[in-house]
């Protein structure tokens, strides 16, 4: 069995397979988490966007071992590759759910990253404000109006879907 994140990236296990055993490692030796982030930083396009794939998981999984990590994440959500700009916001909404206050610094990228051309950034997007505004009582009431302004103009129905389900959530809360 590897025992780093980019031997099992060169182990010529299949990608599913990979980002499966790198979330694993990842949620049970920090160092490996460390090692993950490097290689957001540093790797090619490829590997930066399994990383990103990787800390969608492990951000589900074990959301406060993502903490440390918050400032990256935003940093990276809006990065030229498409499916760094996917993974990096799911892994915020997946932490918004315990730890609002830590990710809301995503907010201001989050709403670039609506604008995207790509159906699937603005869903990740779309997510992760959702869970933002669903779970930080203090930005509640503002990011409720700019949800409702969102579902309004949203042409993609999914998108437009997280915006309305969230409402209704948050209409009950």
């Amino acid at each position: 069995m590897a025992k780093t994140i980019r031997e099992i990236a060169s182990s010529g296990l299949k990608h599913k397979e990979q980002v499966a055993a790198m979330t694993e490692l990842a949620c049970k030796d920090k160092g490996a988490l460390a090692e993950l982030f490097d290689v957001l930083k540093t790797g090619n396009d490829v590997d930066r966007g399994t990383a990103a794939e990787v800390m969608k998981f492990v951000s589900q999984e074990a959301p406060e071992l993502m903490l440390p990590y918050v400032d990256v994440i935003v940093e990276y959500i809006d990065y030229r590759v498409p499916r760094v700009r996917w993974g990096c916001p799911e892994a915020i909404g997946h932490i918004a759910r315990k730890y609002p206050a830590e990710v809301e610094k995503a907010v201001p990228k989050l709403l670039e990253n609506l604008k995207d051309k790509s159906t699937v950034v603005r869903w990740c997007a779309a997510f992760a404000l959702t869970e933002i505004a669903k779970h930080h009582r203090e930005r509640r009431k503002e990011l409720a109006t700019v949800l409702e302004t969102l579902s309004e103009t949203e042409q993609n129905s999914g998108v437009r879907n997280l915006y309305v389900k969230a409402l209704k959530e948050m209409a009950k809360a």
